[in-house]
C-alpha cells in the first residue's frame, strides 16, 4: 500500500497517529489499519526520533507510513522519504503554500493539516494544493493530539466547497464517536491519536479494533 492509494477504497480508512514503538506498529499492520503516523516534531509528547528507529523502513508495503512534521525547515522530510522510511509527508504547522508546493514538485505525496474553528479556515485549507487535507481542532502551539473535537459542520462545508480534495477528519475521535464521524462527515479517512491510546504513544488495540469497526460504513 503506497502513497495515497488508500484514499481510493470505498470504506473510510483508519490512520493511527503518534505511534512510538515497533511492536505497536507491527500490530497495527496485522490488524489491517490503513495508515500509521510517526510524529517527528521534537516537542510532541509522541515524538519519535527517526535516527534511532530504522524499523520504520521494514513496514514498507504493509501500511501507509505518514511522517508528521511541524514547521520543519530542514531537508529531513525529503531525506526520510528518499531513504524509504516514509511514504507521505504530513505538514501540521504553519507551512506556506511554497513549502507545500515544494513536495508536490518533488513528487512526494503531501497532506496539509489545518486547525479549524471558523468558516474562513475552510477556504484556507483548500488553497494549499496538497494531495489531501487533514482537518483538526484548532490548537495553536500544540498542533494536534489534544483529544478535542471541532464543529463537524465545518468539515461538511469543506467537502461541499472542495469535493475533489480528499479530506481526513481528526480531532477528538474515539471509539464512541467514530461511527458518527464517519456517517456525518464521510471523510476518506479518520485520524486518531489519543482516542486509540492507553497513554501518549502507547496504543490500545481494543480501541483500535472498535475504530476499525466504525470505519466499515461505505462512503
Amino acid at each position: 500500500m503506497q502513497n495515497l492509494e488508500f484514499f481510493m477504497i470505498k470504506e473510510t480508512s483508519l490512520k493511527i497517529c503518534g505511534v512510538t514503538a515497533q511492536p505497536d506498529a507491527e500490530k497495527l499492520v496485522t490488524m489491517g489499519v490503513h495508515a500509521v503516523g510517526f510524529n517527528f516534531w521534537p516537542l510532541s509528547k509522541r515524538y519519535l526520533n527517526p535516527e534511532l528507529n530504522p524499523w520504520m523502513k521494514g513496514l514498507a508495503g504493509g501500511i501507509l507510513r505518514v511522517g508528521v512534521f511541524v514547521n520543519e525547515d530542514s531537508d529531513l522530510p525529503y531525506r526520510l522519504y528518499g531513504e524509504g522510511m516514509i511514504d507521505v509527508v504530513q505538514l501540521h504547522g504553519d507551512e506556506t503554500l511554497e513549502r507545500v508546493g515544494g513536495f508536490r514538485e518533488a513528487g512526494i505525496p503531501v497532506i496539509k493539516a489545518i486547525g479549524v474553528r471558523k468558516i474562513s479556515d475552510i477556504e484556507t485549507a483548500g488553497s494549499y494544493g496538497s494531495d489531501a487535507v487533514l482537518l483538526d481542532a484548532h490548537a495553536p502551539q500544540v498542533f494536534g493530539g489534544t483529544g478535542e473535537t471541532f464543529d463537524w459542520g465545518l468539515a461538511n462545508a469543506f467537502g461541499k466547497r472542495f469535493p475533489a480534495i480528499p479530506m481526513i477528519l481528526a480531532g477528538g475521535i474515539t471509539p464512541e464517536n467514530a461511527g458518527q464521524a464517519v456517517a456525518v462527515v464521510r471523510p476518506v479517512a479518520i485520524d486518531v491519536a489519543s482516542g486509540a491510546e492507553i497513554s501518549p504513544g502507547v496504543k490500545d488495540f481494543g480501541k483500535v479494533a472498535a475504530l476499525l469497526e466504525a470505519c466499515v460504513s461505505p462512503r
